[in-house]
């Protein structure tokens, strides 16, 4: 019980944070693009209050991190409206695009943070344990966030990206593909296929520690 404790005060704060600002990001991204939809709902907001959804902000992630796994999930889609977009095309693109964006953008933020703490901080400091595995967190939270949401298959906004390439009749067909998101998710999670995803994304994320590492030792 004290490791899952633990597991999740560590994970929490990373994972709300990756959440929220994931969200943020898209209601963000389609103001630009003259989408107001997720402004006017106080979508364009980090309180996690606004953005919270009871199966992905809470119950998925707490499995997650009971079963010894990273806290994974996901919060409230923020609603956007193409149809005010200045640009459709490059609307959508880049509306879906923002969510992940921002989590590779806290995913760097973390590993710059951790190397700095690894390089520039004594293990003496009494939370340096704490911290060091909280920054951790930080960054596996956000590279499976992003990579995830990165994958091709409606709803996901890989997907939309997609479509946003693709004339109005394939856009339909492949949005179609969105009836068995179900299925496809169950063969993700029973299979080794989600693995050998987020494998390479894992590794690379560790790469880009080690860089900030050696960038810092330097200094």
């Amino acid at each position: 019980m004290e490791e899952i404790i633990y597991r999740i005060a560590i994970s929490l704060p990373a994972f709300l944070l990756a959440i929220v600002c994931h969200e943020a990001a898209h209601a963000w991204m389609a103001k630009r693009f003259g989408d107001t939809t997720g402004e006017q709902l106080g979508r364009l907001s980090l309180n996690p209050v606004v953005h919270y959804d009871l199966i992905g902000t809470v119950i998925f992630p707490l499995i997650g991190a009971m079963l010894g796994g990273t806290m994974f999930g996901w919060a409230k889609p923020v609603p956007v409206d193409t149809r005010r977009f200045k640009n459709i095309r490059s609307g959508i693109f880049w509306v879906s695009f923002a969510g992940p964006l921002a989590n590779i953008i806290l995913m760097v933020l973390s590993a710059i943070l951790l190397a700095l703490m690894i390089t520039k901080v004594s293990p003496a400091f009494s939370y340096y344990q704490v911290s060091s595995d909280m920054l951790k967190s930080a960054v596996t939270i956000n590279v499976l966030l992003a990579v995830f949401n990165l994958i091709p298959f409606p709803p996901l906004d890989g997907s939309k990206m997609v479509t946003s390439m693709l004339d109005y009749n394939n856009a339909r067909k492949y949005e179609e593909l969105q009836r068995y998101s179900f299925v496809f998710l169950i063969i993700l999670i029973m299979t080794p296929i989600l693995n050998w995803i987020m494998t390479p994304a894992l590794i690379a994320s560790n790469l880009i520690v080690n860089v900030f590492i050696h960038i810092f030792a330097g200094f």
